[in-house]
């Protein structure tokens, strides 16, 4: 480093600076130090330990003992791209270092810790530099890193360009089990699929799917719902894919002709992913399917599932009941089990017993017991239905009710005083009472028991960085005008497409919610047996608006095209 050493300079203690420049008190700094006479730490990361002290303030005492600037922020910090790929992301995270730029032979960096010689003095050997210390917090060195890195992320197709120049020599030592193995490999197969998952995460993909076909390999990413067609990776790579994916996913390499299951845990950018992996044999070789799931992004609550206020008001006063069963509905890939999540997460507290039995578990809830369904040993959602009724439960979650054994248990718990959730696939709310009729539930359960059905879709909003006004075909207007969904002359939007959004016009998903409330005429109708479009008049009467008319209301304000609200409510037209 250049300049002073701080022991040179005009010294001042720690406590000294804390409590006459940040006022913190003398009985706090007392405290942490009777601590460092038996632990021996250092007094500020005693004092942050102990919560007397936030790591930011912390830092700007060290900038000042050891006379060196503080960064309050590194959001608009971005060094060179060959100074990243000189400097390790694992060094610069052990060591809570980020490079700021050069300076002639000089290297500024961003450290936590300006008392801390050794990763400096490596960092001056690696580089070749003179380092040029200056003090930011840690969280904002580590979020610094996590951004910059991040885009220096190996692309997929960088790697499998690489690939394709492999002799098959080559490409079967790069497949060995050993070097599959070890973390700090480099073969080309270990970086194509660490860049494919990344690259997935960086494009917000939900599942990554890698197709085996006569003389191609496809890789394709569901981004809001919808598969693009991303990468052609060379054919001969394919089975050193399944293997890495395999191994990495605890699953048997050897075995190539069942279909397998298994799950594995990665970083990316500092955000845990839980991945699961699903591999199924075909013709042309193993399918691989890659779920992505973002442990950091947490369950949403109700109010964040795009509900307008007055549908968000009589949700809750359903999901509060003390006992019934509220059903939510619609196709796979509808968001039926996310709901479900946020309403459990809106009932969630120490009073109550709340017990799911699911296939499988998406997400972990705190405080609440969750059972994963296993036909292998019998643990079917009826089995565990009737063992969570021992459990003496308020709250039960059933992933889905498949057949009459457990919708039979399901409205038994709810006549019982159990409150009851669970999904049923029907393409409306009506059609999910006659759904429990037709697997054997007597009529007047079914309109005694359930409470509420909420049918729901999943549609792509509109890109907000090249939203534009959108042209519609005349036909169609006069269509939705003599059907009663429009009036007058409408605006409609749509998205451009831009790099925000990859050029697809759309960014993110939301909800279009079709809600059943059980009121006198819905159950007069069950209690004769009606069929679910007369159930579904009488219940539009009373007030319930249809899905697609919900869509449609969603697109006048510009939050999601017509295209797509046409696309997910094809049934009713």
């Amino acid at each position: 480093m250049n300049g002073d050493s701080p022991d040179t300079r005009s010294w001042r203690r720690i406590g000294d600076i804390l409590h006459s420049d940040f006022g913190a008190s003398r009985e706090k700094i007392e405290m942490a130090q009777a601590a460092q006479r038996t632990n021996g730490l250092r007094l500020g990361e005693i004092m942050v330990d102990m919560q007397l002290l936030s790591r930011e303030t912390l830092g700007r005492a060290l900038a000042i003992q050891s006379g060196l600037p503080f960064l309050d922020s590194l959001a608009d910090a971005q060094p060179a791209t060959e100074l990243l790929d000189r400097i390790p992301i694992g060094f610069a995270k052990d060591y809570g270092i980020f490079p700021l730029g050069m300076i002639g032979r000089s290297l500024l960096v961003a450290v936590a810790d300006p008392f801390d010689p050794r990763p400096l003095n490596d960092l001056g050997t690696l580089t070749k530099t003179i380092i040029e210390p200056q003090v930011a917090a840690p969280d904002e060195i580590l979020r610094a890193i996590n951004r910059c890195y991040e885009t220096r992320t190996r692309e997929a197709q960088d790697a499998i360009e690489e690939i394709v120049e492999l002799t098959p020599a080559d490409l079967a030592r790069s497949l060995e089990p050993q070097d599959l193995l070890d973390t700090a490999d480099e073969a080309p197969i270990i970086r194509f699929v660490n860049s494919l998952i990344t690259q997935g995460y960086r494009d917000r993909a939900s599942d990554i799917h890698i197709e085996p076909y006569e003389r191609t390999l496809v890789v394709r990413y569901r981004i809001d719902g919808i598969l693009y067609e991303v990468l052609h990776p060379p054919l001969k790579a394919h089975a050193g894919i399944v293997s890495r994916i395999k191994i990495m996913s605890h699953l048997n390499i050897a075995e190539k002709r069942l279909p397998q299951d298994g799950r594995f845990r990665v970083r990316v950018a500092g955000k845990d992913l839980d991945v699961r992996v699903s591999t199924l044999p075909t013709a042309f070789g193993e399918r691989i399917v890659l779920r992505l799931l973002d442990k950091s992004a947490g369950v949403l609550t109700l109010a964040e599932l795009g509900m307008d206020p007055g549908m968000l008001r009589q949700v809750e006063r359903m999901v509060t009941k003390s006992h019934g069963i509220f059903l939510v509905t619609g196709p796979t890939g509808s968001g039926k089990t996310t709901t479900l999540y946020a309403a459990l997460s809106r009932l969630n507290d120490r009073e109550k017993n709340i017990i799911t039995v699911e296939d499988p578990i998406e997400y972990q809830l705190s405080g609440v017991g969750q059972i994963q369904v296993n036909p292998k040993i019998n643990l079917t959602f009826a089995n565990g239905l009737r063992s969570i009724l021992r459990q003496d439960p308020d709250i039960i979650m059933v992933g889905e009710i498949r057949d009459r054994e457990t919708a039979e248990i399901a409205v038994q718990s709810a006549l019982t005083g159990h409150m009851v959730f669970s999904t049923l696939h029907t393409n409306d709310a009506a059609g999910a009472l006659t759904r429990l009729v037709e697997m054997g539930i007597e009529p007047f359960l079914t309109a005694s028991c359930v409470v509420g059905i909420l049918a729901q879709r999943l549609v792509r909003k509109i890109c907000p960085h090249c939203r534009e006004a959108a042209a519609i075909p005349d036909a169609l207007l006069e269509e939705l005008t003599r059907e009663g969904y429009i009036s007058g002359q409408p605006v409609f939007y749509q998205g451009s497409g831009c790099p925000q959004c990859m050029e697809t016009g759309y960014r993110g998903r939301t909800g279009i919610y079709e809600l059943l409330a059980m009121d006198d005429a819905v159950r007069g109708l069950m209690m004769q047996n009606r069929d679910a479009t007369a159930i579904k008049q009488a219940a539009v009467r009373q007030g319930m608006e249809p899905l697609r008319t919900a869509g449609i209301a969603k697109a006048l304000k510009g939050e999601i095209a017509l295209a797509e609200v046409l696309r997910v409510t094809q049934e009713e037209s």
